[in-house]
């Protein structure tokens, strides 16, 4: 395959790219964790924190991967994006949101690094910058290279 084409975030698996960018993400040290981040549930839903220690990188990079794919997504959507069954013991489960707390955590880390920025008020959302979309490029080429 020629260099000409350019690889995107679309041209490669999902669970690569996010494992990859959170390693980044990771790398740069940029993003400062919560206090109690080894102590934190994810949502309503979850009886324990996450095993991964690795787990808000892991947020950052999927948000970061979502708003490359669909800008215009807020924190509302995301909760439900992120939301799972709640298991109520012999009771039927129910869908639960995740915690918003969290993801507008992680988005505020994004932004003050400089990978997601808020859209216009009337619009509402957030977007990935300019340079939020090159990182994500180029791991993506990253990933589409050793995959040849």
């Amino acid at each position: 395959m020629s260099e000409s084409k350019g690889i995107t975030v679309k041209d490669v698996d999902s669970h690569q790219f996010v494992v990859q960018y959170a390693a980044h993400l990771k790398k740069q040290g940029k993003i400062q964790l919560p206090e109690l981040v080894d102590l934190m549930k994810t949502g309503v839903s979850k009886e324990l924190a996450p095993y991964n220690d690795d787990w808000f990188y892991v947020r950052c990079a999927a948000l970061a991967r979502r708003l490359y794919i669909r800008q215009g997504t807020g924190v509302g959507a995301f909760s439900k994006v992120f939301g799972d069954k709640k298991r109520r013991g012999t009771l039927p489960g129910h869908f639960t949101k995740s915690s918003r707390g969290i993801i507008r955590g992680c988005l505020k880390q994004l932004e003050r690094i400089g990978v997601v920025e808020k859209m216009p008020k009337e619009a509402g959302g957030r977007k990935i910058t300019r340079q939020g979309q090159q990182d994500c490029d180029r791991i993506a080429t990253e990933i589409y290279g050793a995959s040849q």
